[in-house]
């Protein structure tokens, strides 16, 4: 299904210290840092799984997501999502993915919920058939019967992302990647949201890619951990191989960025 090799992508960063007379400077000279944000990433996915990926801030994840979902570009590599390259079949692409990025919104700020779901529903050319059947069960099993008229800018963030998860669902995806879909919400909408992806990935084989730093996510979810830091893989194996370093995964976790410098 998802098959990374060797995968590079690095960012320039300008960098110049604090005051006006280095600000003056660096506007006829700046200085740059390169920033590898993933330096030979290779990981294969399978159909139906699902993964959490998981590192330090920093670590690359979210540039992984963005160049599987085809928004960046790599700058060496190979990459196939179900037979696809990303970045080069973004129109093919798109129509078979879902993507929830917890700072990022897909809906419209000051139109009611609906609205938004029918715009989609225009750019991805979804049959009449499969829009209302699909609008009619995320509706029931994420609750937002009383939101979709609502305008997004008066949702709380909670229920934003119940919205938002349907909303990357709607053209009924293969796979989904979610980048911190949970982050801000309460224990109550948290145990919506993963049961939720639980249901889907049980019912309609959907595979899961989940970055997050909520470990109980990842416990809740995951079959399997991809833990990478500074844009390295450094462990990819079941959720009993991070469990074996100490009792606590969060404990766990701390000894082995600490080993691994990250």
């Amino acid at each position: 299904m998802i098959e990374v090799k060797d995968l590079r992508k690095t960012f320039k960063v300008s960098r110049r210290e604090a005051g006006f007379s280095q600000a003056v400077k660096a506007l006829f000279h700046r200085e740059y840092e390169e920033i590898h944000a993933l330096d030979g990433i290779t990981f294969t996915v399978r159909d139906g799984d699902m993964v959490g990926y998981i590192g330090p801030n920093g670590a690359g994840k979210s540039s992984t997501i963005k160049i599987l979902s085809g928004i960046l570009t790599p700058d060496s590599g190979e990459c196939l999502v179900d037979g696809r390259v990303p970045w080069k079949e973004r129109v093919r692409h798109v129509k078979q993915i879902g993507v929830v990025f917890g700072q990022r919104s897909q809906l419209w700020w000051d139109v009611p919920v609906t609205d938004s779901f029918e715009l989609l529903r225009e750019i991805y050319a979804i049959p009449d058939s499969v829009y209302r059947r699909n609008v009619d069960e995320l509706t029931q099993l994420l609750n937002l019967a009383d939101l979709l008229r609502t305008p997004t800018r008066q949702l709380s963030l909670g229920q934003r992302m119940r919205c938002e998860i349907a909303a990357s669902l709607l053209h009924s995806p293969k796979i989904l990647f979610l980048d911190e879909p949970t982050i801000g919400l309460d224990a109550v909408s948290k145990l919506a949201v993963r049961d939720f992806i639980k249901r889907l990935n049980a019912e309609r084989r959907t595979t899961v890619i989940l970055t997050t730093h909520d470990m109980q996510d990842i416990e809740a979810l995951a079959s399997r951990i991809i833990l990478i830091g500074k844009g390295k893989v450094l462990l990819d194996g079941g959720l009993e191989d991070i469990r074996r370093g100490g009792e606590h995964i969060d404990e766990t976790l701390a000894q082995l960025y600490k080993k691994y410098d990250v």
